[in-house]
């Protein structure tokens, strides 16, 4: 008798292991929810800036360090968005998974072409990324690369699951193709606007509205009094659609121009999570795109 209940004694001591999940790390939310719509219940995601966050200026931190230490992968937007922080993260991690060069080290930008790259750079001329602009991820033909590119660092992490991840990018793209025919027929085109930092470059080619003038005067720049008066005067003359303005940046000087020209200020989302609708890229478009209308 005994040596029949020996048997599924031993069978509960022998259970195997738990599914062992990718490690992923990520700068931004948006890089954090693409990764999430292509891994799934097969990854863990540890994001490190917050929505409420500049991205240009934020810190590294001794937990943003221990994040990138016990990464598999570490995903990043590149062209230089987090040059203040990254290269200490990752050099202070230890982590030889995630050195530049290695399989764990994904620069999202790669699978872009990046536009406004400038022929020659020097400080006069602001805050200016020499390698292009970096916000690159509010355009529907950057993020369908940039999700084919993760699902391709996935699988060469964890290549025992690229048919779940395959399977995964396809349900994005099915997903990003209704969404495609309903934007579409919001019409932008010819719309203007003035902004206050150049972060809708990409999003106006692709659905063909203008941005006609900026509060910063240059990137990174604050605005001075004369060229706050020299946009009243062009705004009054032009009349753009309105002023945008992120949640972290410009409101004073945006709500200023509002009120010395008549133009209502719109806020939009600049990531995924920097609104109550903005829960993942798809989303974010949605509440953008509605919020231009």
């Amino acid at each position: 008798m005994k040596r029949y209940l020996l048997v599924p004694l031993m069978l509960l001591l022998f259970v195997p292991p738990a599914f062992a999940k990718v490690n992923v790390v990520t700068t931004l939310p948006w890089i954090g929810s693409m990764a999430k719509e292509i891994g799934k219940d097969y990854i863990d995601v540890t994001t490190l800036i917050k929505s409420n966050q500049d991205p240009h200026f934020a810190e590294a931190k001794p937990s943003m360090i221990l994040a990138a230490r016990k990464a598999d992968i570490f995903m990043y937007n590149g062209l230089d968005l987090e040059i203040g922080y990254l290269p200490r993260i990752i050099e202070s991690s230890n982590n030889p998974k995630i050195q530049p060069g290695k399989r764990g080290n994904l620069d999202c930008s790669q699978f872009i072409e990046a536009i406004e790259k400038p022929s020659s750079v020097d400080r006069s001329m602001g805050d200016v990324h020499p390698l292009g602009n970096p916000h690159y991820h509010l355009s529907s033909k950057n993020i369908l690369k940039v999700a084919e590119g993760i699902s391709a660092a996935l699988s060469g992490i964890d290549p025992g699951n690229t048919a779940y991840y395959n399977s995964n990018l396809q349900s994005f793209k099915d997903h990003l193709n209704e969404k495609l025919k309903q934007w579409t027929k919001k019409s932008l085109k010819g719309m203007k606007y003035v902004t206050n930092h150049k972060y809708f470059e990409y999003l106006a080619r692709e659905l063909g509205f203008q941005i006609i003038g900026y509060i910063e005067p240059k990137p990174g720049i604050p605005p001075s009094a004369g060229h706050i008066e020299e946009l009243i005067e062009m705004m009054k003359k032009t009349k753009p659609e309105a002023i945008l303005n992120t949640a972290y940046s410009g409101k004073k000087e945006a709500d200023l121009l509002s009120m010395k020209t008549g133009v209502k200020v719109k806020v939009l989302p600049h990531d995924v999570g920097a609104s109550d609708s903005a829960r993942d890229w798809l989303t974010l478009m949605d509440t953008i795109i509605r919020t231009l209308e």
